[in-house]
């Protein structure tokens, strides 16, 4: 509880301090850049067709300052018409820390262009080398370049 304690305060902390340094007009883009830096940004990057699936190429920015061993995403991938498509885990380990990387995976039997949302449903194994945690979802800021839009 003391650790969680903890780290409230330290982003009470940043948030005055950027609050100061940015000034009050900018706060709500200063904090967020703040709160940026311990998140793990997901980015659906690229959807390509390959052989009877769609590969997807997501990038991965993790700025929480761990290692995740064990990091799978449990994912839904939705058709044009928002009706369930697909359901998928996808292994995304190891993610090093402070470390911008590339993982890709297929889609099997849909094409890209049919695709058009894809969900975080869940992470469902996260685990840093500091053992199994139960927050990692709410650590991941989702967004997407390309057509398909990637939410949780």
């Amino acid at each position: 509880m003391k650790v969680r304690y903890f780290h409230s305060l330290c982003r009470v902390a940043r948030s005055i301090v950027c609050a100061v340094l940015c000034g009050f007009a900018a706060v709500g883009t200063c904090v967020s850049a703040a709160r940026a830096g311990d998140q793990i940004t997901l980015e659906l990057n690229k959807l390509e067709d390959r052989d009877g699936a769609c590969r997807a190429y997501l990038v991965f920015g993790n700025g929480s300052g761990e290692r995740f061993d064990d990091f799978v995403l449990d994912l839904i991938v939705f058709d044009r018409d928002q009706v369930i498509a697909k359901h998928l885990a996808v292994d995304a380990a190891p993610l090093r820390a402070d470390k911008t990387i590339v993982k890709m995976f297929d889609i099997v039997g849909i094409g890209c262009e049919q695709i058009g949302r894809v969900l975080l449903n869940d992470i469902t194994r996260c685990e840093s080398a500091g053992g199994a945690r139960t927050d990692c979802i709410d650590k991941v800021a989702p967004s997407s370049r390309a057509a398909a839009e990637l939410v949780k």
